[in-house]
């Protein structure tokens, strides 16, 4: 299925177009007031003005006052007084007035909301084109949206890809990037920007939804870090032989937690401040050693001499965790540092293991 592809018959197509009625239903619901008010105040004005200048019941007044402002042409109900014409001739100019203005502001509304459409989508695609180390998330569910509110929380740009027209609204009200189409076609992660990417996360509601959109990131971009989703127990090395850096399971990640909180509350409490960095407090962090950063060859020693108020817990080195890391290991690129401390105290370390400084 091709997220951008016109033809009638595809989901996205339909949920798309679904969407984009719905906008003008309720653009031009709201133009409308205006002039429905207007039509009606019209109708209860005219026949009051009949029975009050000619006398005549409510049914003959009523029927004057709507054949006279739609211009139907009928013949008068009765013979009308002088001031019964004029009233009459009032009441067809405002029946002219109203028709024309009517339909003069629903091709102007129609016109505006599609060029209008037309604009936002172009400005949302340039904004997209533009973006570099964001992280791609696919699918905009619970799950989903607890995920873009914590990388939002850590100032990571996201971009959110859904199928969903309503999940899409939901994205739009809280100014995210968002492209509509199925994650698991390339065109349509090409269009997320998968190439300038710093991480994908598939949070699909089916497994086998996020084993194909793993399959398609990892065929698109070999280096880049993906989690996934996984409901069922079996989904797990599936998507690991798919691709995924990472599988997880929301129901068991959310009992181990819970069983976690019973017995030892302090300790997760603790982590999960390091995890949020709340109120500029402590922060956990994982750095990659660049190839040209200067710590390459350097000792755990003498990091912690040359940033001594950083706290070093592990280093991750092929697929294996130090922890913790023995004082004469000496850093390759590649290592992954974790490192705990104040933000102004990891910048510094951080931009020296991306390479941006040089030792010294």
């Amino acid at each position: 299925m091709n997220g951008h592809d016109p033809a009638p018959l595809t989901n996205v197509s339909r949920a798309e177009e679904a969407a984009r009625l719905g906008r003008h239903r309720r653009l031009i619901a709201g133009r409308l007031v205006g002039p429905v008010g207007a039509f009606l105040s019209t109708l209860v004005v005219g026949t009051a003005g009949y029975m009050v200048i000619e006398g005549w019941s409510f049914n003959d007044a009523f029927y004057m006052v709507a054949t006279t402002i739609t211009t139907v042409g009928f013949g008068e109900v009765r013979p009308l007084s002088t001031v019964g014409r004029l009233f009459t001739i009032g009441l067809i100019a405002a029946g002219v007035t109203l028709v024309w203005y009517t339909m003069s502001l629903l091709v102007s509304t129609i016109v505006e909301s599609s060029v209008r459409q037309r604009w936002e989508r172009r400005r949302m695609d340039q904004r997209i084109q533009r973006m570099a180390g964001h992280v791609i998330v696919c699918g905009y569910g619970r799950v989903g949206r607890q995920a873009v509110e914590e990388l939002r929380r850590d100032r990571q740009a996201v971009v959110i890809v859904e199928t969903s027209a309503a999940a899409l609204a939901a994205a739009e009200v809280e100014g995210l990037p968002m492209v509509l189409g199925d994650a698991t076609e390339d065109e349509t992660l090409h269009h997320a920007g998968i190439d300038r990417a710093a991480g994908l996360i598939s949070t699909i509601a089916t497994d086998a939804g996020n084993v194909f959109v793993t399959l398609s990131a990892r065929a698109l971009r070999p280096d880049l870090a993906i989690v996934a989703r996984a409901d069922n127990d079996d989904a797990v090395p599936k998507l690991r032989r798919a691709g995924a850096n990472q599988v997880v399971s929301p129901y068991a990640m959310g009992g181990r937690q819970m069983a976690q909180l019973a017995v030892r509350p302090s300790a997760v409490d603790f982590v999960e401040t390091l995890l949020r960095g709340v109120d500029g407090e402590l922060l956990l962090e994982d750095l990659r050693v660049a190839a040209e950063a200067a710590v390459v060859d350097c000792t755990i020693a003498e990091l912690r001499r040359d940033h001594g108020a950083v706290m070093l817990l592990a280093v991750q080195r092929d697929g294996r965790s130090l922890l913790p890391p023995p004082p004469d290991l000496r850093l390759r690129p590649g290592d992954v540092l974790i490192a705990v401390g104040r933000e102004q105290d990891l910048s510094p370390l951080e931009e020296t293991c991306a390479g941006i400084r040089k030792k010294g």
